[in-house]
């Protein structure tokens, strides 16, 4: 490495460092691992010694950042190549391409130098005005017009005064929408102080109804929220807003303010001299026509891009949750794909996942076959011995899950019980090619009640195997950057999997897939060594799979399992690498591993300090010590099914002042989903959340939880349903809409006597932005 590669390497460490609270030496320690082909969450449990104890969320920062600044890295030098060909880098200049900390801020630098179409001013300057320019602003005394008169020249397309005039002010217009520190100046003005404003497309009112909220809109855009500016986006792209960013709530002072600001730059005041008028118009048409219109672009940019990265957040949130759901476990499981004309397609799971039995019922319309359908399900689950009904919670499956309610009903002694389980993503997975693989001679519609079995057994497990953008927990997941939001959603399936760990003797090549280090290729492998050669005895058996090196084997060993094996500890997260470890352990207390695993009491009896060495430290001790307590222990909360509300099976059903129990199934900036058992979600808006002020919604509720609510509001027409947490909140009068349904207004005396904000109606802008987020449209 050379000393200015070096040099930037220690810089990009320090930025970091910087931003997630760490030490250089730490960051520095992490990059190495990455670059060394580490994954995140190998060297978040196992390397803690040598980074210094960064956690994950630390490290996909880091990750994140270190590609941005390399990249930004890369463009500099290559600025810099450029800027030195042409023979125009100076000291001065290269010392300010050196400092500059943004991509904006470098592309600033780069705006005079950069190749381009041959533009209005660079044809005046090939034409001789720009000292005519540059007379006009050293000296406003002169008449502009007599000035002029002297560099008319038709040879040189030069036609006339007006001709030469429009030239010399094309030259100021370019140079000061190149002036990189005047860019920086007004870009962080605006910034602050814009303005963003939509309107309607003229004679697009009624195709463009669903946008009608924004028809006439403004907000700042230092404060707009991430959901409404990527609504506003979405509906330009789609063609019926205009869109446009004001530079602050009066815009014609704004415009005024940024002109002068322009003109304060060039040394330009308006004492009454024969060119200040024409200076001030030069000042005018540079804002106006040039610079305004670029910042404008890069501001709605950078935002976009901001609130994107809000979206993927919120997104991989929700997706870590659903991932991390309660599993019932392994448990022999009846799957019921809903359905009324096709009917309802049935799948029995035994306890280790796979399929035994399948059928097809028609107990609804129009063939109503209800009792034949009950006896159906009734013999399969006496044959199957099961114990957990799934419903798909999609088209029919409140009437399906009144069916299960029956069969619970006629046959206690079956001792069913019935869940409601998201169907997200189950059509994806049934006509996708490792569903094809897995059910080769299964029909499309009855893989979907494979899933839907499977997923309430292991959530995780089941949900690898289906694409994470069409699992569909997102917000405005179509409208973001596609391949920014794969890359985040796989790091989030990636740490998800990680942390709980995977059983490699029962594990499909899809989760295997998921575990750090292993590709597809040897998940797969894998498999069919597993298949052809029996279950694993032991980790170090691994070693035998094509293409499972040393490496690889390092990387994944920790976080795969192996129960009733040869070794006991390879059924725990203790590292192989870290045997050793146990070893002194085992010799010091003088007992076996099998005698001190689980033995919680006599492993809190020791002192981590007397096992380490120079290779393992503290942290992988306590670890070590922590994990022999409860090896493998399952860092997923307890099974817990929601119980629906009889009698409320459709959005006609609610009534406002109605007490549900409800699943979570969305979380967004604003507030969260909760399926309430309708066919429609409500919205607990953010200020319906909590008795106190909540900034994020994510701090008192996630994907998945059980939540009891109150009915506040319904909108059938619209399929609007509000929501609150806050069961004493007064519901909206019965038929009342708009002002009607804020939850009876502020309330004084809670939690300190500050007023408590009110849920807004179900009829908001948020709601219908979001559903539509939701169904993907």
């Amino acid at each position: 490495m050379t000393e200015a590669s070096a040099a930037t390497a220690r810089k990009i460490a320090q930025t970091i460092a910087e931003e997630i609270g760490a030490q250089p030496q730490q960051v520095q320690a992490a990059i190495g691992l990455l670059d060394g082909g580490a994954t995140v969450p190998f060297i978040a449990r196992y390397r803690k010694e040598v980074t210094g104890g960064l956690d994950d969320t630390q490290l996909r920062t880091l990750e994140t950042r270190l590609a941005y600044l390399r990249e930004m890295e890369e463009r500099r030098a290559a600025i810099l190549a450029s800027i030195a060909e042409q023979g125009k880098l100076t000291d001065e200049l290269r010392a300010q391409i050196e400092a500059a900390d943004s991509k904006s801020r470098l592309e600033d630098l780069y705006l005079p130098y950069k190749p381009k179409r041959r533009t209005r001013a660079q044809i005046a300057r090939e034409a001789g005005l720009e000292p005519l320019a540059d007379g006009l602003l050293a000296d406003p005394a002169l008449v502009p017009e007599e000035f002029a008169a002297g560099f008319v020249d038709p040879d040189k397309g030069v036609a006339d005064v007006k001709a030469a005039l429009e030239g010399a002010r094309a030259i100021l217009i370019e140079r000061w929408g190149e002036d990189a520190a005047l860019l920086g100046e007004l870009r962080a003005w605006l910034e602050a102080n814009g303005v963003i404003r939509s309107k309607v497309v003229e004679g697009k009112e009624a195709a463009g109804e669903k946008y009608r909220d924004y028809f006439d809109h403004a907000e700042p855009l230092a404060r707009i929220p991430s959901h409404r500016l990527l609504a506003l986006f979405r509906g330009r792209r789609e063609e019926f807003l205009h869109l446009d960013l004001e530079p602050g709530i009066d815009a014609e002072l704004g415009h005024a303010y940024a002109e002068g600001h322009i003109a304060l730059h060039a040394g330009i005041q308006d004492r009454g001299r024969p060119a200040d008028a024409w200076l001030r118009n030069a000042c005018r048409l540079a804002w106006r026509a040039k610079i305004h219109l670029h910042l404008m672009l890069d501001l709605f940019n950078q935002a976009r891009e901001k609130a994107e990265g809000e979206a993927i957040r919120v997104f991989g949130d929700n997706l870590k949750d659903l991932l991390l759901a309660a599993p019932a476990g392994p448990r022999p499981v009846l799957g019921l794909d809903p359905g009324l004309r096709t009917g309802v397609k049935v799948a029995v799971v035994d306890a280790t996942g796979k399929l035994v039995a399948t059928d097809t019922i028609y107990p609804h319309e129009p063939r109503r076959q209800w009792d034949a359908s009950i006896a159906t399900l009734a013999a399969l689950c006496r044959a199957h011995q099961v114990e957990l009904i799934a419903i798909g919670n999609g088209t029919a499956s409140r009437e399906t899950d009144r069916l299960a309610a029956d069969l619970i009903r006629r046959h206690p002694e079956l001792k069913l019980q019935k869940v409601l389980v998201s169907e997200a993503g189950a059509s994806v997975y049934s006509a996708s090619e490792l569903a094809a693989r897995e059910f080769p001679d299964l029909d499309v519609s009855l893989r979907g009640a494979v899933s839907i079995a499977r997923r309430l057994q292991d959530p995780l497990a089941e949900l690898v195997k289906i694409e994470p953008r069409s699992i569909g927990v997102g917000q405005y997941q179509h409208d973001v950057d596609q391949f920014r939001l794969a890359r985040a959603l796989d790091a989030k399936v990636e740490d998800c999997v990680n942390a709980v760990g995977v059983y490699v003797n029962t594990a499909s090549a899809p989760l295997l897939a998921r575990v750090s280090g292993l590709s597809q290729t040897v998940a797969e492998n894998i498999v069919a060594y597993r298949d052809a050669n029996g279950p694993f005895r032991t980790r170090r058996d691994l070693l035998k799979v094509p293409r499972l090196g040393e490496k690889t084997f390092e990387q994944c060993a920790g976080f795969l399992r192996i129960a009733d094996g040869d070794e006991p500890l390879d059924a725990s997260a203790v590292h192989p690498e870290a045997y050793p470890v146990v070893e002194r352990i085992v010799k010091a207390c003088g007992r076996e591993v099998k005698q001190i695993i689980g033995d919680t009491a006599f492993l809190r009896t020791l002192k981590p300090e007397q096992f380490t060495d120079g290779k393992f430290g503290l942290p992988t001790v306590r670890d070590i010590l922590k994990e022999l307590e409860k090896p493998g222990r399952d860092p997923r909360p307890e099974f817990r099914a929601a119980r629906f509300a009889d009698g409320v099976e459709d959005i006609t059903d609610l009534r406002p002042g109605m007490i549900l129990e409800g699943v979570v199934s969305n979380v967004a900036a604003f507030g969260a989903f909760v399926d309430i058992g309708v066919h429609q979600d409500g919205l607990i808006h953010i200020s319906a959340l909590s008795d106190r002020y909540v900034k994020d919604p994510r701090e008192v509720v996630k994907a998945g939880d059980i939540v009891k609510v109150k009915v506040l509001e319904v909108d059938v027409a619209r399929k609007r349903i509000a929501l609150t947490r806050r069961l004493d909140d007064a519901p909206a009068p019965q038929g009342g809409r708009g002002e009607g349904a804020r939850a009876g207004g502020p309330r004084e005396g809670r939690r300190g006597g500050a007023p408590r904000p009110s849920a807004p109606p179900a009829n908001t802008a948020l709601a219908e932005a979001f559903a539509r987020a939701r169904r993907g449209s």
